[in-house]
């Protein structure tokens, strides 16, 4: 069994039987995943045999007034898979369930001060990540941030990272790997890349990665994982290493897609 199916056994029962592609879908992910149309044949027909698994295996609910629709599952559900293209087993094994709201959506946030103080702050938000198996999305930000695929701005993309990171439960940057031998290579590099973007943010320096990334080092891992698949040759460029880490745990090398067109 490869790793990616025994961590899916590991996190969930065993998962329902996969739907049949139709072929209307590739009219959505051609017109609202302009990014698809970069893939290779050979990688459309796996995202095609990854989406029957996804959409099969996770519930979708609509939130906040909206009416679920075919596009919007299929939007959301083909840029989870860009991320898990390779991976064996099913796609994203820890997550169940997809909230989709409108637009941005008010969320209520626990913070613990010192001496025991709970606070609670309501925030606005595009997209969050729960460890419980659980991605909310704003469709408005989610259709922007797929048909934008050159500005490294991606919500879904941002978010199911968060999800890989999650399945080792707290988020730290730091996913299931497959070869437990490379752990420690990369802490060293989210660490680092994490540190080296807090101080380019601190004097308001350009970079390839958004500066949300220097929140700390699990926004760092889902900030290079939109940066990576949205701006590749840039990211191969002026972070070679971070590219080269991201390339082995994803499997492809989306710099070879944009080599053309």
């Amino acid at each position: 069994m490869s790793f990616w199916a025994k961590l899916a056994t590991w996190i969930n029962p065993p998962a329902p039987e996969p739907l049949a592609f139709k072929p209307e879908w590739i009219d959505v992910l051609v017109a609202n995943i302009p990014l698809y149309n970069k893939l290779p044949n050979d990688l459309k027909e796996r995202l095609h045999e990854r989406l029957t698994h996804f959409v099969a295996q996770k519930n979708f609910e609509a939130c906040g007034g909206l009416e679920l629709t075919d596009e919007m599952v299929l939007t959301i559900s083909g840029q989870a898979c860009l991320l898990a293209l390779n991976h064996d087993g099913p796609p994203l094994p820890m997550l169940r369930t997809i909230l989709i709201y409108p637009s941005a959506y008010r969320a209520t946030q626990t913070i613990a001060r010192a001496a025991g103080v709970i606070m609670q702050k309501e925030t606005i938000r595009l997209g969050e990540s729960s460890a419980n198996g659980t991605v909310v999305l704003a469709w408005d930000a989610v259709l922007q941030g797929a048909k934008n695929y050159f500005d490294g701005h991606n919500v879904s993309i941002h978010e199911f990272a968060h999800q890989l990171d999650q399945a080792r439960g707290a988020a730290d940057g730091i996913p299931f790997l497959k070869n437990p031998n490379r752990y420690a290579r990369w802490a060293e590099m989210i660490e680092t890349g994490h540190a080296r973007l807090e101080r380019m943010s601190e004097k308001g320096r350009r970079t390839v990665l958004d500066k949300y990334g220097a929140t700390n080092t699990a926004e760092f891992f889902a900030v290079a994982t939109e940066a990576f698949f949205e701006k590749p040759r840039q990211l191969s460029r002026k972070q070679p290493e971070l590219y080269e880490e991201l390339k082995l745990f994803y499997e492809v090398d989306p710099a070879q897609w944009f080599t053309k067109g």
